[in-house]
């Protein structure tokens, strides 16, 4: 029989759309480490994991979080293989922060806002994970959390998820950007919305103010006529820039580290989006204080 000699053009076009698709593929799974310091800054990562008023290196474990269960304290995670996350795939990075569950498989404490985090994009989960790849490792333990039993036993917390974590949940908008900055990558609702009992957000009190462990209180940020937020979007995007109040008062506590590494950091669209989401809020009314300087 005749030999069939294949066209050499065809031949050469398939070879490069099979390299052009693997390098796409390849692309699509590596981080932007620039775009990720963006996000690690709006996601307010370093306000949990750097000890600022102790000076500590970026990122290598942060202050304690006071709770009504105990002390929390964030994690080393600077890219240490011994103290840090130097071990971690990218998967893992991934799976850590949107489902909340070590390398291991251990579930973490939902003081780590996995349950906001469950909704940010894989693109924008890859990127943290290429910033924090170029964050100098440092070779600290940080301390750990101080719990009571049987908080400190975290074979309850499957439980836990499993009647409060749900990540298709769509409760909250995360479909806008303005809702999914506030909801997903801000975690605002982690401090702004009260918790029950069992330290699970309750939605439908989503943004209307909530007492922290420390006894601080987050404020309402609805615009509840006697117990929410009544500033106009002008005073709202100049505190979040600046930290200063309508009336001259400045944030203080967890408020202040939030408008320093946050959203004194967000891009004026962010902002913007930001802003415009907050107006738009249904008014919920809470029996907290009027929010003033945080």
């Amino acid at each position: 029989m005749p030999q069939v000699i294949p066209d050499q053009g065809r031949v050469v076009r398939r070879v490069a759309l099979a390299a052009a698709t693997v390098l796409v593929a390849a692309g699509a799974h590596a981080g932007d480490p620039e775009r990720g310091a963006y996000l690690a800054a709006v996601a307010g990562c370093a306000s949990c994991h750097t000890d600022v008023e102790g000076r500590g290196p970026p990122y290598a474990g942060g202050p304690a979080l006071k709770s009504d269960f105990g002390i929390f304290r964030a994690p080393n995670i600077t890219f240490d293989p011994d103290y840090g996350i130097g071990t971690w795939s990218e998967d893992d990075f991934v799976r850590a922060l949107k489902r909340g569950v070590s390398p291991g498989g251990q579930p973490y404490y939902p003081a780590f806002p996995y349950v906001s985090y469950a909704h940010m994009t894989d693109r924008d989960a890859r990127d943290l994970y290429a910033f924090f790849r170029t964050v100098e490792p440092v070779p600290e333990a940080a301390l750990g959390h101080e719990l009571a039993f049987p908080f400190s036993v975290r074979l309850g917390l499957w439980a836990w998820r499993l009647l409060y974590f749900d990540p298709s949940d769509d409760a909250l908008d995360t479909t806008s950007h303005g809702g999914y900055l506030a909801n997903a990558l801000a975690h605002c609702g982690e401090c702004h919305t009260p918790r029950n009992r069992l330290g699970a957000l309750r939605t439908g009190m989503a943004m209307a103010g909530a007492r922290l462990g420390d006894g601080d209180v987050a404020g309402n940020l609805t615009p509840d006529p006697d117990t929410g937020l009544d500033w106009d979007a002008t005073d709202l995007r100049f505190f979040l820039q600046t930290g200063l109040t309508p009336d001259g008062d400045a944030a203080g506590g967890a408020m202040a580290l939030v408008v320093e590494h946050s959203t004194g950091k967000m891009t004026p669209e962010d902002l913007d989006a930001l802003v415009a989401w907050l107006e738009a809020l249904p008014p919920v009314r809470n029996a907290l204080k009027k929010p003033s300087s945080d």
